[in-house]
């Protein structure tokens, strides 16, 4: 059986389900992660400029209320150049390519998947040489 990975790094969830929020919150935080949640663009960028912290990763919904995730991650990317991001969606691939995420070198997670799938994912999206494209 595959070792699971495991991270100490912050992670910032943007999804505006609760229980989808919840059962990833879980899964991190299981896992070592620290974890903080947003369920829109706008309070993801008021937690982000709040942490005092690095925020090592946004796992973020593609389809949010308010704003995109894709312009939840350009706006997060000015404040923190650092950051790294995953994208993630339920809507099939036409649907995100209109949000203009599925470009070469953008990190994406199509929905529903296994905890043992983010966590991989994840730990590649945070271990590549050349971060993925915001």
């Amino acid at each position: 059986m595959q070792e699971v990975p495991r991270g100490t790094e912050t992670i910032l969830v943007v999804e505006d389900e609760a229980m989808i929020r919840e059962i990833i919150k879980v899964t991190l935080s299981d896992h070592g992660f620290s974890v903080l949640l947003a369920q829109d663009g706008e309070e993801a960028v008021r937690i982000s400029k709040a942490h005092p912290g690095r925020i090592h990763l946004l796992l973020c919904d593609v389809v949010l209320p308010k704003m995109s995730g894709r312009d939840v991650a350009t706006g997060l990317a000015a404040l923190r150049p650092e950051l790294r991001v995953l994208y993630m969606s339920g809507y099939t691939s036409n649907a995100i390519v209109h949000h203009g995420v599925l470009e070469p070198g953008i990190a994406f997670l199509q929905k529903p998947f296994s905890p043992a799938v983010l966590l991989a994912k994840m730990q590649e999206v945070l271990s590549a040489e050349n971060p993925p494209v915001i």
